[in-house]
Parts: C-alpha cells; sequence; structure tokens
C-alpha cells in the first residue's frame, strides 16, 4: 500500500467505494487523513463501514471541512451530466480528484526522480502495459503494474527508486489526475469511444493528450501517429518543446520508431537501425500488436533497457489472458481465445491477424453488428454464431459459409472439428465475438475461461508452448 501523507490531518471525502475507492480509503487513512465514505450503493458503504471507516450521505453533510473528494473513475465528473458529489464538491470549492492523482502526489513528495511509466488509448492499453511490465521485470526492475489493468495503484508499493510502476490509464483516470506527471507517458491511438462519458471526440481526445503532455522535464512522450489525433498531439508537443517518439506502424518514419517488415525499427538523423524482430512471437501476432510492441520498445528504450533484453522480453511475453490468448493446439489447429474482442474495431484485429479463420461470434450485439468486417469475409472458412446476435449475423454473413450454434459448446466442437478436416496447415478457432457477453455470460472474462475450458477437454489438444 502507498500512504497518502499529503492529506495528513486533514478530512476527505471518498466517494465510489469499489476496488480503487475502498484502496484509496486505506491509503488516505494510513497517511494521516480522515476519511468520509460514500456511495450510491448501500452495499459498498456497508463494506467500508465493516473496514471501520466513517461512512455517511454526503448530501446531508456539511463540505466546509473536506480538503479534497477523491472521485471513483465509474462515477461521471462531465458527462453526461456530472454526479451529485461532484456538484456539491464544485459548490464548496472542494477539489475533485482521483486515486491516480493521490499517486502523483506521493510520487513528488518522496521519490520524484522514481520511474512512472503511464499508458492510454483507445485500443491496445492493457496488453502495451503487461508487456512494458513484462520488459521492465526481465530488465530487473522490481515492477509494480496497475491502474486500469485491474490492480489500484495506492494497493501497490510505494515510489522509490528502482522500483518501476506501470500504469494504464482510462480517460476517466486521467481526466481525474489534474497533475499527472510520468517520466514516461504513452498515447497509443485515438478513435470514436466513451462519447458518452465525454460527450465529442474532441473533447475525448483532448483528455488523452494530457498524459502525454504532462510528462515531466527529461521525460519522454511517446505517441502513435497512425491517426489524425495523435498526429496532431505529436506537433503540439514537438512546438512545447517536448521530447517526443513518434511510433507507426503503417509508414516508415524520419524519426521515430516504427514497424517494417517483422521489425521494429528506430530512425534518426538519416540513419535507420533495427531494435528487436517479431517474427514467430505468437503472443504479439497482428499490425495492433506491432503497435503495443513498438511503443513498449520505445519505453524500454527509454528507460535504457538494452536492445538484447528487449528481444527477450519480448520473446518471453506470455501476453493477456481474453486478448489474443493461445490456448491450445491440436495437430494443425491452433484455439484463440480473444473473447475481450467485444466489438467489430476489436475483432478486425483478430480477423486480420489470420488467413484460415473458423470464426466463433456472436452474443449481445452492439450497434453496428458486423458489417463493417465483410472485408475479411474472404479469410473466414465458416462461422459459428451463438447468443442472440447469431440471426443479425448471419444475415450479415449471408452466402459466407456459417452455422447458427446458438452456445459457446456446440460451436467450439463444430469448429474444432471442421477445422481439423479442412486440411489446412494454420487454421485457427477463433473466439472473437464483436459482442458484449452479457446474454449468456456475466462478463468476458467468464465468456473467454469457458472457452478455454471446453478447447482443453477437447482429446488430444496440447497447450502453446
Amino acid at each position: 500500500m502507498i500512504p497518502v501523507t499529503s492529506f495528513a490531518g486533514k478530512t476527505v471525502a471518498v466517494f465510489g467505494l469499489g476496488g480503487s475507492g475502498l484502496a484509496s480509503c486505506h491509503a488516505l487513512k494510513a497517511g494521516g487523513a480522515e476519511v468520509v465514505a460514500a456511495d450510491d450503493n448501500a452495499e459498498n458503504v456497508a463494506k467500508a463501514a465493516q473496514a471501520g471507516f466513517i461512512t455517511a450521505d454526503l448530501r446531508n453533510v456539511s463540505w466546509a471541512n473536506f480538503a479534497a473528494l477523491v472521485l471513483a473513475p465509474g462515477v461521471p465528473l462531465t458527462h453526461p451530466v456530472p454526479h451529485w458529489s461532484v456538484l456539491k464538491a464544485r459548490e464548496a470549492g472542494v477539489e475533485v480528484i482521483g486515486d491516480i492523482e493521490l499517486f502523483c502526489r506521493e510520487r513528488r513528495r518522496h521519490a520524484p526522480d522514481a520511474p512512472f511509466v503511464a499508458i492510454t488509448g483507445t485500443n491496445g492499453k492493457s496488453t502495451t502495459t503487461a508487456l512494458i511490465a513484462h520488459l521492465t521485470k526481465v530488465a530487473g526492475y522490481d515492477t509494480q503494474m496497475g491502474g486500469n489493468i485491474g490492480t489500484a495503484i495506492l494497493s501497490l508499493e510505494p515510489p522509490r527508486m528502482g522500483r518501476v510502476h506501470v500504469i494504464e490509464m482510462s480517460s476517466y483516470q486521467i481526466d481525474l489526475t489534474p497533475s499527472l506527471d510520468p517520466s514516461v507517458g504513452i498515447l497509443l491511438n485515438v478513435s470514436e469511444d466513451h462519447i458518452d462519458r465525454h460527450g465529442t471526440i474532441t473533447h475525448y481526445a483532448a483528455v488523452k493528450e494530457r498524459l502525454v503532455a504532462g510528462v515531466q522535464a527529461g521525460g519522454t512522450s511517446i505517441v502513435g501517429v497512425d491517426d489524425g489525433y495523435c498526429r496532431d498531439v505529436a506537433d503540439r508537443l514537438d512546438r512545447a518543446g517536448k521530447n517526443v517518439v513518434r511510433i507507426s506502424v503503417k509508414n516508415p518514419l524520419a524519426s521515430g520508431i516504427y514497424f517494417e517488415h517483422g521489425n521494429i525499427v528506430r530512425a534518426s538523423g538519416g540513419a535507420r537501425s533495427e531494435v528487436a524482430a517479431l517474427g514467430g512471437i505468437g503472443s504479439l501476432r497482428g499490425l495492433h500488436n506491432a503497435q503495443n510492441a513498438a511503443c513498449a520498445a520505445a519505453a524500454a528504450l527509454a528507460m535504457g533497457i538494452s536492445q538484447d533484453v528487449l528481444q527477450n522480453g519480448l520473446r518471453s511475453f506470455p501476453g493477456l489472458a481474453h486478448r489474443m490468448e493461445q490456448v491450445g493446439r491440436r495437430g494443425n489447429v491452433l484455439f484463440v481465445n480473444d473473447s475481450k474482442g467485444t466489438n467489430a474495431d476489436a475483432t478486425a484485429h483478430a480477423l486480420s491477424s489470420f488467413a484460415d479463420i473458423f470464426w466463433i461470434a456472436g452474443g449481445k450485439p452492439k450497434a453496428g453488428g458486423i458489417t463493417s468486417l465483410t472485408g475479411f469475409f474472404p479469410r473466414i472458412r465458416k462461422a459459428y454464431l451463438i447468443g442472440e446476435a447469431a440471426q443479425e449475423f448471419s444475415g450479415t454473413l449471408g452466402t459466407a459459409p456459417h452455422e447458427i450454434s446458438q452456445t459457446l459448446d456446440v460451436a467450439v466442437e463444430h469448429a474444432a472439428r471442421d477445422a481439423e478436416a479442412s486440411g489446412h496447415t494454420d487454421a485457427v478457432v477463433l473466439l472473437s465475438p464483436a459482442c458484449a457477453s452479457f446474454d449468456q455470460y456475466r462478463n468476458f472474462e467468464i465468456r473467454g475461461a469457458k472457452f478455454r475450458e471446453l478447447v482443453q477437454a477437447l482429446p488430444g489438444v496440447k497447450p502453446v508452448v
């Protein structure tokens, strides 16, 4: 745990008592603050009370003594309307911040030079975060990984030299971190997402930009420049005098790091050199993972990690569960769990990574369905449709080979049988649903775990090493 000493002797309101909220309560108390905990969910309030915290309905208390409101990132700050607790704080002139802001203040107080890598982007944040954490561990750092990837930042060990914090940040978390100042900041990409919480894509992109714009003096801002929003960000950072490393997986760069012919290449001053090779690394298959790996490589190089250590780390990266996870192989057939592919854009990355695909798709459909994926249909040898979306997806697939399997167990059985019988040397049974899981599973993790269990129960399936 990281004791939050910056509010010692003061009273702090904490609203939103899930994992990060409760961690904030404990960290503030450990640092000498008095905490008043609140939530719209009575069960969460009861848990906080059982943990020994003062709880209250913040509608009915005086805000005069509150030094800050620590808000959980899931609670609306601006859109579609500010949460009532935010309005109360503003009326009282109380600052509204999040748990990562508390971390930043502690780092500046106690270890301002301790390495702090922060990662954001519309897509690829979790894989890039996990990959950087893996690389720093391979390089011998005491590595602390958390934030949006799952572990509340204040539950980690405190900042100190030789210890690196690798933190995934959502736009919601950035919005609550006004003094965000990583030593290495990464903005992977920006595309339309979470507009309900930011109003416009322009505002959403501006929030993302804060992460790389706030990089501390002497640090490195790493920006993927394969979309227009991020190209503009990189140009603005240049004009502001920041140390910017541009990343592209679509085009060579005169200065920066790019992906070409399976290699990560660094260009500077007219010279170019190969930094690392991605060929044959199954956990980093696909152009989207090339971007993740190139950004992670740039972060590693900025931290002084050698190219040999970088290459070894890339090769040994196991990947993330439910994100292009290779769960088994039987003969010529590879089984891949991409349950995190909960919309068409995410599934496009998976479909672009293979040629002979036996595709399991469906669930609770999202707007637009799979119409944007028609360009990938020639790669699909057969589709196996499950859940509420089955009929809709069947209509979109048209004459492309498919069946309505309805349930995941039937889909796995039939896809495995057909893939093996196809004779394709690189046949892939791919779960990438392009749908939410909520019609049949509580979340994508449970859906992916069920797929893994079904695959591993097939006769003759061996784990991928």
